[in-house]
């Protein structure tokens, strides 16, 4: 085998064959990775890995259309058919010899991300997995085109019928959905030779063994079929021709069933065992906390995602196949809409978009909808959005917790009304939604105090006084073990009573609106657009190392000596910060005659102990904190640190669940113009042509002796 590889590959270096091949492939991956990675700073090879993958239709025709066609025209191949070498042997030396080619592209791939980390962050793992993903599937292609090298006596031919087939393999995927969107016999059969879909998950960034595992079979099954079609050639001068063609058939079913039967058994294992996640945020992974409460379910949930199997989002399905996995009270069923389009009015009046979920336990429902699951930030200067977050995980946890509980242990709380309150928004409302409590509208003038079955209140940004005996409801909630997430406005002084609440804890406004002087804690040159210090603990857990965006804020002031209450400083300004009492009137953001010096506390937390109870209080000074128009700015902390105050204050251990947001995407690198030419013309135009030149001149010498 030996022997024949060497010659193999001497044969491809020593024509201009093997050098158009590597300079084919790395032409266009240069193409790709000057204007996504070097031009786009994206940090992701997977990217221009996929979007090359079609050149193995072009290129490997070429590549593999002499490797047997070439001998059988010009007789040679009789020295193979009446060789003593085996002939499996002879195939696996042809063979690696033309994947030895692939390799030598492959490894000038692989340095690229290596390059890239020179600017900037790069997720080597899913670099490495995306690599050889594509490394596999080049190897299928040329075990494919080999043996349809095997099948013909003409070059041209081979090449057609290895175009053809691999045109096949690369659009198979797309094929069984028009014929089937929710799958049939055929389309599962036909699916089998479906080249491109594998490949997928490698460049998702999941080492994905089911797909290792098909790439070998599909090279073990060409390299097979290529012995038994020139093993027939071989006795084919002999009286044995017809037993032994009967024996050739009888191991291909055998070879065939083999195959099928070894990927059938890699498919129903566990994902945790057969997909590897190698994302550098672990998109893919279930945490810890949901897999020991899932452990602990006892009831059936159903989980529906309105989306033909074959055509759901990937991404999702891999992780909805590891709830599969963790518990056998979790099913999923795939729900054609095409085929089933009111199949959602069992659950909801309104349309759910394509790729939704509906999570059903034995009492209630809930849907998870498609937009929910990937969070994108906006930016306002470019208005353009981008892809920043994927909470499939905390979304669906949130919902399986939510289906199985019992209506009286949701919290609930209750949003306080009547005195020019803000109300909450969308994003806020669905926070509320997915830490499992319910909300409701709390009008202090029609109840004669606040509901015993409040787990917490909500006061957003009063823009009237409160009454006395309003003001009293709240405190004596307090009093009793209470919690509340209060909201204030610079713009609304002299609120009496709603201020005597804050007093009961130690807490005074601060006059004026915080202005910061250190421009790395304010937005766009504003410096009443602040982006505070974020505090860790219990009331920040998942914005810790995170911006919140906290325009128009006031300050607050507390007595810091106070053996009452204890005091947490959430959100801080530096010490470059003043408080413009007359904001007005003001020429400058630093301090001025009647300001009032830094640094500030435009977030805290109290807790009072009173008897045996302790009540919670949260405050905060910026009345747009709590909006979807501040939040996206800081592409949803600001909905985090709210879910993280009312999960601190509402929460029953257990109860809630809350599973943070996971990075979607790493930020992009930052290249040089000039560095970004240099490479791109180096990956695209100079090393391809430098190798294609180098093979010409090989091939010239060579035929001129």
């Amino acid at each position: 085998m030996i022997a024949v590889l060497k010659r193999e590959i001497k044969s491809y270096f020593r024509t201009v064959v093997g050098w158009l091949f590597i300079a084919a492939v790395l032409a266009l991956y240069g193409l790709y990775f000057y204007a996504y990675n070097l031009r786009s700073g994206y940090p992701y090879i997977s990217y221009s890995l996929s979007a090359i993958a079609f050149i193995m239709l072009i290129a490997v025709p070429v590549l593999t259309m002499r490797s047997f066609a070439e001998e059988r025209h010009s007789k040679t191949d009789q020295l193979i058919l009446t060789s003593p070498v085996s002939l499996g042997k002879i195939v696996l030396g042809k063979y690696l010899a033309m994947v030895g080619i692939l390799t030598a592209a492959m490894a000038v791939v692989a340095v690229t991300p290596l390059i890239l980390s020179i600017w900037g962050t790069v997720p080597m793992g899913e670099s490495y997995v995306a690599i050889l993903g594509f490394y596999l599937y080049g190897c299928a292609c040329i075990a494919i085109g080999m043996l349809m090298s095997v099948v013909t006596e003409s070059q041209v031919i081979a090449a057609v019928l290895t175009f053809a087939a691999l045109f096949l393999g690369y659009m198979m995927g797309g094929i069984t959905n028009l014929i089937s969107a929710g799958g049939n016999l055929l389309t599962t059969i036909l699916g089998a030779y479906d080249l491109y879909t594998p490949l997928e998950s490698f460049m998702n960034g999941c080492l994905d063994i089911t797909g290792v595992v098909y790439f070998l079979s599909v090279i073990g099954l060409c390299l097979f079929l290529s012995c038994q079609l020139i093993q027939k050639r071989r006795y084919s001068f002999s009286v044995k021709k017809l037993s032994l063609g009967a024996f050739s058939a009888a191991s291909i079913v055998l070879a065939f069933a083999a195959a099928v039967g070894v990927n059938f058994v890699v498919r129903e294992l566990p994902a945790d065992i057969t997909a590897v996640d190698a994302t550098s945020t672990k998109l893919y992974s279930i945490t810890d906390t949901t897999k020991e409460y899932v452990a602990s379910l006892e009831q059936d949930v159903t989980i529906y995602v309105l989306a033909a199997e074959k055509s759901a989002d990937t991404t999702l399905a891999e992780t909805l196949t590891r709830y599969g996995d963790l518990s056998k009270h979790i099913s999923v069923e795939y729900v054609n809409p095409a085929t089933n389009p009111v199949f959602y009015q069992q659950y909801t009046d309104t349309a759910p978009s394509s790729n939704s979920l509906i999570v059903v336990g034995a009492e209630r429902s809930r849907v998870v909808d498609f937009g929910d699951i990937y969070q994108y930030s906006y930016d306002y200067t470019t208005y353009s959005s981008s892809l920043e977050g994927y909470d499939a995980e905390g979304q669906i946890t949130s919902a399986i917790e939510y289906v199985t509980r019992e209506s009286a242990e949701l919290p609930k709380l209750y949003e306080i009304t009547g005195h020019g309150e803000t109300a909450l928004s969308g994003g806020f409302i669905d926070a509320v939604e997915k830490a499992n409590m319910t909300m409701a509208e709390l009008t202090l003038l029609t109840e004669s105090a606040v509901p015993g079955d409040a787990a917490a209140v909500i006061i957003n940004a009063p823009t009237s006084d409160f009454s006395e005996d309003d003001a009293k409801k709240v405190t004596e909630y307090l009093e009793q073990g209470g919690k509340a997430l209060i909201v204030t406005s610079y713009e609304h002084k002299n609120l009496t009573n709603f201020e005597s609440i804050l007093a009961e804890y130690g807490i005074s406004r601060v006059e004026g609106i915080v202005m910061e002087n250190d421009a790395s804690h304010y937005y766009n040159g504003i410096p009443y657009y602040l982006l505070p210090e974020v505090e860790s603990g219990s009331y920040t857990s998942s914005v810790s190392g995170k911006y919140i965006f906290a325009p128009y804020s006031e300050g607050f002031s507390y007595d810091t000596a106070s053996e009452e209450v204890a005091y947490t400083p959430l959100l801080s300004t530096t010490e470059q910060s003043v408080s413009k009492v007359d904001a007005a009137n003001a020429t400058t953001s630093r301090m001025e005659d009647g300001d009032v010096a830094g640094p500030f506390a435009i977030a805290l937390a109290a807790e009072k102990t009173v008897g045996e109870e302790t009540s919670q209080l949260v405050v905060a000074g910026s009345p747009d904190l709590f909006t979807d128009s501040a939040d996206v700015m800081v592409s949803g902390s600001n909905v985090s640190m709210f879910t993280d105050c009312i999960t601190a204050m509402a929460g029953e251990g257990e109860q809630n669940i809350a599973i943070p947001v996971k990075e979607y995407t790493l930020s992009n690198i930052t290249v040089t113009s000039v560095a970004a030419m240099l490479g791109g013309l180096a990956a695209s135009i100079f090393i391809p042509a430098l190798l294609i030149i180098v093979g010409i001149v090989i091939w010239a010498v060579r035929r001129k002796r």
